[in-house]
């Protein structure tokens, strides 16, 4: 399995940084009083969307490890979760990456991912 890049950021920047805690759950409404509510699994998805600051060597390692290493973003792999630094085997891109100039030698770089369970 594929590891984050050494040369790539290690940290996400904190502006711009947002996790999503797994929705497991199926509600169905009734005619008359409370919904029902199920687990649908036992475990979930949790998403992230996470902002980087990388300059255009780091950009093109990213965009090797995306579209080779991680075969367009449908192959895992590790990366240290940014809240509690724990490393984590299944991590999967959600989209491609996005870029947004900073001065012409810096970019901006919004990845989201998923940790699996």
């Amino acid at each position: 399995m594929a590891t984050w890049d050494a040369s790539l950021p290690q940290s996400p920047l904190n502006r711009g940084y947002s996790e999503e805690s797994p929705d497991n759950l199926i509600r169905t409404n009734m005619d008359t009083g409370a919904d029902k509510v199920r687990r649908r699994t036992t475990s979930g998805v949790r998403k992230y969307k996470m902002s980087f600051l990388m300059s255009k060597a780091q950009v093109a390692t990213l965009e090797t490890f995306y579209h080779t290493t991680t075969n367009g973003g449908a192959d895992k792999f590790t990366f240290d979760d940014p809240r509690t630094g724990v490393t984590s085997a299944n991590y999967r891109f959600t989209g491609s990456p996005k870029y947004s100039s900073m001065n012409g030698d810096f970019y901006q770089v919004v990845i989201g991912m998923e940790l699996l369970p």
